[in-house]
């Protein structure tokens, strides 16, 4: 058994920007991590690159530099990352995960796969993007459906069905139809939006689909996956300017010899519960104080996306999140970070409030 003043659990980048700024305040505390550190960012199909711009997505004051001073991809992130726990010397406890968590007394106890650890305060800091979100139809569990995009090259000349209007669809599509493969793509309304899509993807999609070489499906959603193939639905879009007239019971199927579901990332909040901290709204984000985010189980901190629940409409980034780290060393320390130490980003471009 382990003692300490903090318990981190989660080393994602506001995690770590967290543990460096307690460790220059000199405080007494552990980190946790149920996988490699930045985990999330590990499964981003290989190659992607951040919507946020390399500023915004810095960390404890130390630069990234992006190749061709453009967004860095995910293998430059994970490289920057590792250069920052190189660089503070950070101990991490990796591929450690919480099994358990419970208050009682003022002390948290923390139980894992490998030890137990008590702890005056804890910080969940485990982002928001644990399990797919299911789309809940027959078929979903075929071996060649995915609800993850690595890379394109296992699609090439093969038919790929891609479900979902958001980034992840979008630049699947493109990459997987780059590669060779025979891409169509359904989404629930009548055009992908442009405020939630890299401004680089969208006019590079709407080209592919005017050249014919991408099949849209607007105004559908899959209701069942077979082996060789998928039924589509057509569905009304209240949202739309124009939606199709009596088409909520018409049905079409698509050849697909693969099928992603790339449809969204829900949070597991499991922890918060073990914890008994309150979840409200409709992404059940946790209840805190957005001054010092602590939740409503004192000595209970939430820092990162996590703060947010599940999204369905993304408020929280890693761009938007720094400002928790300071809320939180004030809080746990009285004191201020040192200078430099915390991205300022999200003031100095006039980001929206977490």
């Amino acid at each position: 058994m382990t003692d300490t003043d903090t318990i981190i659990i989660g080393a994602g980048p506001i995690g770590l920007e967290l543990a460096v700024v307690l460790r220059q305040l000199g405080t007494d505390y552990l980190q946790i991590e149920a996988g490699q550190i930045g985990q999330t960012i590990a499964w981003y199909p290989r190659q992607v690159r951040f919507f946020s711009s390399p500023e915004r997505i810095a960390i404890a004051g130390v630069p990234l530099w992006a190749a061709h001073q453009e967004k860095a991809s995910r293998e430059q992130y994970l490289a920057y990352l590792r250069g920052v726990v190189e660089q503070f010397d950070l101990a991490i406890n990796t591929y450690e995960a919480v099994n358990e968590i419970h208050h009682a007394g003022g002390r948290f106890t923390v139980t894992t796969n490998k030890q137990v650890h008590t702890a005056w305060r804890v910080v969940l800091a485990i982002g928001d993007m644990h399990h797919p979100r299911m789309v809940g139809i027959n078929g979903e569990d075929l071996p060649h459906v995915s609800h993850y995009f690595d890379e394109p090259h296992r699609y090439f000349r093969q038919r790929l069905l891609v479900v979902g209007g958001r980034n992840s669809a979008v630049e699947a599509a493109i990459r997987c139809c780059r590669a060779g493969a025979r891409v169509t793509i359904s989404h629930r309304h009548q055009k992908f939006d442009s405020q939630s899509i890299k401004y680089w993807l969208l006019p590079e999609l709407e080209s592919l689909i005017r050249a014919g070489r991408i099949e849209d499906r607007p105004y559908t959603v899959p209701v069942a996956i077979d082996q060789d193939c998928v039924l589509l639905q057509q569905i009304t879009d209240a949202q739309s300017p124009s939606p199709p007239a009596d088409t909520s019971k018409k049905s079409d199927v698509v050849r697909a010899d693969f099928v992603l579901l790339l449809t969204g990332y829900e949070m597991d909040s499991t922890l918060f519960e073990m914890a008994g901290v309150e979840l409200a709204g409709e992404n059940r984000a946790p209840i805190h104080d957005p001054d010092t985010m602590e939740t409503n189980v004192p000595g209970l901190y939430v820092a990162g996306t996590a703060a947010a629940g599940n999204q369905v409409r993304f408020r929280l980034f890693i761009e938007n999140c720094h400002p928790h780290v300071s809320r939180i060393a004030r809080s746990i320390t009285g004191c201020q970070p040192p200078a430099g130490l915390v991205n300022d980003a999200a003031s100095r471009y006039e980001l929206p409030e977490s």
